[in-house]
């Protein structure tokens, strides 16, 4: 008894802080994963009118009208400032056809010639345009331009992205752009996990020695009874309220060039959804669909009614004398542990999650094997979380209890 009391103590310890630390780190990786979502970058309209902002600054940056290109230039403003003329004089010439002061008009223009005096400051005209054009004041000009009219084009064209919560994130952390917001986060969940190691050691050291003890040890008494179902009242707690899995699909890292410029997106979320045991069951509850409230019920039967049900149903049993032939107590305390589902349960949520993993994978392959032209990778980071294996140590220590509860008795 002395060291069932002391495991007791070691898994409501271990759990406890196991708990504490899994709350904050899954507020940091819900702030990780929102920065991360792809409508804040390869969907995101700023992101794409920055990148294009910034490969036509280069272009302008980088024009040098060499000799041949300025001969060709010449050749075509000439040409153009010709064809303005005429088109300037022939529109003269009809405005101010049938009238007298249209008369008059007419014959200044025709003594002072001066629309053949602007033919031949044609090349001047030309010339200081070409000089206009080299000058590197008025390429600040063009440069300005050309972003501010792409940030109009923007404007009109797209609805404005909502970055409330992404601001708050990045205030929340002293951080004023997401990649350094990014890197601060990981830094805080790596310092969690390490917290976060001694206890699960810990804990899953008690719950192998455990299951080295039930099976191997003489008639328990009815206070150790006690003490291995609260322990696996503890195990069963923790497990239903903390996240079992992580379902994360992202592009790990996309790249493409545009109009000869490398475009770059890393860490794309495309999807994420991290769930625990009661918060998938309160979303099934208040989903409108029947058949979806239905399922609901089951899961949240299964996996924490008839779990609960048997372990208060195992104390009824082992302290009163009238109730151990209670069909109802009976039913609960040895038939549940064989239908009520707590290992079925288990093997679901694995399954489930090999056939997520697997429809993602297929998918994001898919995906890659579509791109033309891009440089495209991606990432299935779905995993498994602590919850599923508490929960898969609550399932496997209630059955071993129950068992010996049944046919080693207690004393």
């Amino acid at each position: 008894m002395p060291i069932l009391a002391v495991l007791l103590a070691g898994v409501a310890f271990t759990s406890f802080f196991i708990y504490r630390i899994e709350s904050d780190k899954r507020v940091l990786e819900t702030e990780l994963i929102e920065l991360s979502m792809v409508k804040y970058g390869l969907f995101n309209v700023d992101v794409w009118t920055e990148e294009l902002t910034r490969i036509i600054i280069v272009r302008v940056n980088e024009f040098d009208m060499s000799e041949s290109r300025e001969s060709e230039l010449r050749i075509k403003i000439e040409e153009f400032l010709e064809i303005a003329i005429a088109e300037l004089e022939e529109g003269f010439e009809e405005e101010n056809k049938g009238s007298v002061g249209g008369f008059l008009k007419r014959g200044v223009a025709s003594v002072t010639d001066v629309f053949g005096l602007m033919r031949e400051k044609t090349p001047e005209i030309t010339e200081s345009i070409i000089i206009f054009i080299k000058d590197p004041e008025n390429k600040e000009l063009a440069k300005d331009f050309l972003t501010e009219k792409m940030q109009e084009y923007s404007d009109n064209t797209f609805s404005e992205i909502d970055y409330s919560v992404y601001d708050r994130i990045l205030a929340k952390h002293e951080s004023t752009e997401k990649r350094e917001a990014i890197n601060v986060i990981n830094d805080k969940v790596d310092s969690l996990n390490e917290r976060r190691t001694p206890y699960s050691v810990a804990l899953f050291g008690i719950i192998g020695l455990l299951a080295l003890m039930i099976p191997f040890s003489s008639d328990f008494m009815k206070a150790e009874f006690t003490v291995l179902t609260m322990i696996c009242g503890i195990l069963l707690s923790v497990g239903v309220l903390i996240p079992m899995i992580n379902i994360d699909a992202r592009i790990s890292r996309m790249e493409f060039e545009l109009m000869g410029e490398s475009i770059i997106f890393i860490d794309q979320v495309l999807y994420f959804k991290s769930k625990s045991i009661l918060e998938v069951v309160w979303v099934m509850i208040t989903n409108k669909k029947v058949d979806v409230m239905a399922v609901g019920i089951l899961v949240f039967s299964f996996s924490v009614l008839f779990p609960v049900s048997k372990l208060l149903g195992s104390i009824a049993y082992i302290y009163s004398e009238k109730l151990k032939d209670n069909p109802v107590i009976k039913f609960l305390v040895f038939k549940t542990a064989k239908w009520s589902m707590a290992d079925v349960m288990v093997v679901a949520i694995f399954m489930a999650y090999i056939g997520f993993t697997g429809i993602i994978s297929e998918q994001l392959t898919s995906l890659e094997n579509i791109a033309l032209n891009v440089d495209i990778m991606t990432t299935n980071a779905s995993s498994l979380q602590i919850g599923f294996f508490l929960f898969t140590a609550f399932a496997v220590l209630s059955l071993m209890v129950s068992h010996k509860l049944q046919y080693g008795g207690e004393d």
